[in-house]
């Protein structure tokens, strides 16, 4: 009953989010040059500089009450141009105040993946999870309606604030997240192919590392004897299906032993954090169990009912909130890593399997280091979903518009040394940009339809190919690899 409660107040929260003047407050916070961006990323695609603000507005809370949430709002420096829109959503916070909005602080410095995409020339908007933050009660966690209506209530305050601060943004929204925000920015995408919601229809997704099936291998995995040295997970995703359905328990001790209780309250009261809480019951788990099994802290009465009962309130609740089971048609990538040691790869794969089964189109899954474990696995995840974006990336200028025509085509894209244009007309001049605009190279097309384009002799990155005609100049961006 709660849930259907909760559904029907999200959804009309929505219908009359049109008109609503959700932005609170933008406080800006710093700014980082182009300079300090490519010393933190060591990247050679950057090309400008950022300012970052703090987002406060109105959003629903875990009850469905109009509550203050916050976040990170990330830049371009350079206002002479459109720039498309680009939604991150952060991983598992070690505190509540370890989130992007409070970058600088201790725990926050996700946050800085902003800095990165806003200078790639997108405005990054990096949602504080309903419950984190400024936000109260406690972090709803992987909970997909509380992301959904978050992360559109911040988008439209951003919105807001950028048309009064000169800012201009295109019809492009590219969405992407790790681990939990790899859940995070599944479950956006789902809404938004299945919801028209005016003004964001996503161009691509790119979702990374994360546990889109909560009530299969999520569940298989928790209940199994299988160790698993993050159990704290176990109680962050109870407490915060609790903070929401109110149906799990009454007090943790109608669903955790006593042994551990203690413990779980003090991560709850914010005390202690989630890596602490993560250590304590590593330690309790191996002492009274022998083992690291995080299902050991279930009450033996209640595991057994989740066990046999497919219609136990946890069991409908991670049913509810599984984001793998739908078909993408815009572009999408789901990139993991076979070793990760926190989100079992295996959640990738049974997305991928579904959503093809269903007609997916456009959708690729992707295993970028068989090799790593979660922590090691975000930098290859990272660099694919960036290629990805940059390769369907459009930035407009108001004063020099540049259109992009779907006759001219390139490919492959990436490339290594050679790429071919298709779809000229003939009569056309080739201009080739590098990431600093800077015009590198210019050719001339007489009279064919397919051009072959060398750029053998260019370093790797980013270019941007400009074919001018008498009618029209297309833009097409194109990238490098080694």
């Amino acid at each position: 009953m709660k849930s259907l409660l909760f559904t029907f107040i999200f959804l009309l929260l929505l219908l009359n989010n049109g008109d609503a003047q959700n932005l609170i407050s933008a406080t800006y916070k710093g700014a980082k040059s182009k300079q300090q961006i490519n010393t933190l990323f060591n990247l050679p695609l950057i090309k400008n500089g950022v300012k970052y603000y703090k987002i406060t507005y109105t959003s629903p809370d875990a009850k469905g009450i109009m509550d203050t949430l916050s976040g990170l709002l990330v830049v371009p420096d350079n206002l002479k141009f459109e720039y498309p829109r680009l939604v991150y959503q952060h991983g598992t916070s070690d505190c509540k105040k370890c989130v992007p909005s409070f970058y600088g602080s201790a725990g926050a410095d996700e946050g800085q993946l902003g800095f990165l995409f806003a200078g790639l020339g997108f405005v990054s908007v990096l949602p504080d999870f309903v419950g984190m933050g400024e936000g109260r009660g406690f972090q709803t966690y992987v909970h997909a309606q509380t992301i959904v209506s978050a992360s559109i209530d911040m988008l439209r305050a951003c919105e807001e604030w950028a048309a009064k601060n000169g800012l201009f943004t295109n019809d492009q929204l590219f969405l992407t997240g790790y681990s939990q925000g790899g859940y995070a920015s599944m479950a956006l995408h789902k809404y938004l192919e299945e919801h028209v919601v005016s003004g964001l229809t996503v161009t691509a997704g790119s979702h990374m590392s994360g546990p889109y099936s909560l009530s299969g291998v999520m569940r298989d995995l928790i209940l199994s004897d299988t160790e698993y040295f993050y159990p704290a997970y176990v109680p962050n995703t109870i407490m915060g299906f609790n903070e929401t359905y109110e149906n799990i328990y009454t007090i943790p001790e109608d669903f955790f032993k006593p042994e551990y209780v203690t413990d779980i309250k003090k991560y709850l009261s914010g005390s202690i954090s989630l890596t602490s809480l993560n250590s304590k019951l590593i330690q309790l788990l191996k002492l009274n169990t022998g083992a690291s099994v995080g299902g050991r802290m279930i009450r033996e009465d209640v595991k057994t009912d989740i066990i046999a009962n497919k219609d136990h309130n946890l069991n409908k609740i991670l049913k509810e909130n599984d984001v793998y089971n739908w078909a993408p048609k815009l572009p999408t990538r789901i990139l993991y890593c076979k070793a990760d040691d926190q989100v079992p790869f295996m959640n990738s794969v049974v997305a991928k399997d579904t959503m093809l089964a269903k007609g997916a189109t456009n959708l690729m899954v992707t295993d970028v280091n068989s090799n790593a474990d979660h922590g090691t696995c975000v930098t290859p995840a990272l660099t694919q979903t960036v290629l990805f974006f940059l390769g369907l990336q459009k930035i407009t200028s108001g004063s020099q518009e540049i259109e992009n025509s779907k006759k001219v085509t390139c490919y492959p894209n990436p490339f290594t040394d050679m790429i071919i244009l298709d779809g000229l007309e003939g009569g056309e001049t080739i201009e080739v940009y590098d990431v600093n605009n800077k015009l590198i190279l210019m050719r001339e097309n007489k009279n064919s339809v397919f051009y072959n384009l060398d750029l053998s002799g260019c370093q790797h990155g980013l270019f941007t190919i400009l074919i001018r005609s008498t009618k029209v100049t297309n833009s097409l961006r194109v990238i490098k690899m080694l």
